[in-house]
């Protein structure tokens, strides 16, 4: 697996066509992600008839009257639609991965063979789906929009119920879009150092900069929403990346892998073999006699290709020339051990 696991969020927008979700794999996979993703629920297990959209949702759809019930239903994948794109994943070579948004959708997705259960912003305080995930005992993505660090700290105790599992916790602000002034981009490390997991970021901004500011701060797992035309009706396609965006986007976060490096402070092969033309030497200012004191007033600080560091000045002011130098040429210094 590389330093960042990037999953292209295709979530819902598919718009309940399967034909657009087989594109929106192979759109992932064009674009250079390790992972798709989508939703997996049966509307009458998530969501009553009567719930209102929410403002996001009525703004996207430019809707008002619209229910959830009747949007999710419009939206639902059939079980057989995943077993086709988890299939076809598989044959071009891209992770499926789908949230389970109701126990019934996770025991399907289980049997289907996902091996990393993603937990949405909306079940982080969902305590039966929580605890039967955990029983599962599989890695877990956990956004956590939404939710303060209690509930964070209350769902983490009930995945770990049975046993400890492997979590890594996602920074999420669930507006789609979401304003700069709500990223809080920060609580990405309050919740590393809160418990200790590895933290990751789910982003739903318009753009590409804070997900890749995200990896710099440390994130092991990116997940950006993606769509095939921003136009599209849809909760999400405003919030969505395209294909060319996407694309730069992980192009710039393995930039930034390469650019982060191990920390370990010291020259790479190009800086040393730069330093050889660069690093100053200490060289004669004037024309020096064997035997004469060797002073600031006779040695200065120049690039040239031989000679001893800068670094050993304090060690050769006050010694003797050895021999004669001309101006400029470097001076040798001989360790004295007494």
């Amino acid at each position: 697996m590389k330093p960042v696991f990037i999953i292209a969020e295709a979530g819902v927008n598919h718009n309940g066509d399967f034909d657009i979700a087989l594109k929106l794999c192979d759109a992932a996979k064009e674009a250079g992600a390790d992972a798709v993703k989508f939703q997996t629920w049966k509307t009458e297990n998530i969501v009553s008839k009567t719930a209102c959209l929410a403002d996001y949702q009525k703004k996207n759809l430019q809707k008002n009257k619209t229910s959830q019930y009747e949007m999710l239903k419009n939206l639902e994948l059939t079980y057989d639609n995943f077993r086709e794109i988890k299939s076809y994943c598989d044959s071009i070579g891209i992770k499926f991965l789908s949230t389970p948004d109701d126990e019934e959708s996770l025991d399907f997705l289980i049997d289907l063979g996902i091996d990393i259960i993603k937990i949405g912003s909306g079940d982080i305080t969902n305590i039966p789906l929580l605890r039967k995930i955990g029983n599962y005992k599989k890695p877990v993505i956990l956004s956590t929009g939404m939710s303060n660090l209690a509930n964070v700290e209350n769902a983490i105790t009930v995945l770990n119920e049975k046993d400890d599992i492997d979590i890594t916790l996602l920074h999420c602000t669930t507006n789609y879009p979401c304003p700069m002034e709500e990223v809080n981009l920060n609580a990405m490390k309050t919740l590393k150092n809160a418990f200790k997991y590895k933290v990751g970021y789910s982003d739903h901004t318009a753009g590409i900069e804070v997900p890749i500011a995200a990896v710099s701060l440390g994130a092991k797992i990116i997940e950006k929403h993606f769509t095939l035309d921003k136009s599209l009706q849809g909760p999400d396609h405003r919030a969505s990346l395209d294909l060319e965006e996407l694309k730069l986007m992980i192009t710039s976060i393995r930039n930034i892998e390469k650019a982060l490096g191990s920390g370990i402070k010291i020259p790479n092969k190009s800086e040393i073999k730069i330093s050889k033309a660069v690093i100053k030497r200490i060289v004669a200012k004037k024309k020096i006699r064997e035997g004469e004191l060797l002073t600031p007033e006779n040695l200065t600080i120049k690039r040239t290709n031989k000679g001893i560091s800068a670094s050993f000045w304090d060690f050769v002011i006050g010694d003797t020339a050895e021999k004669d130098y001309d101006i400029d040429e470097a001076i040798h210094f001989r360790l004295k051990i007494k």
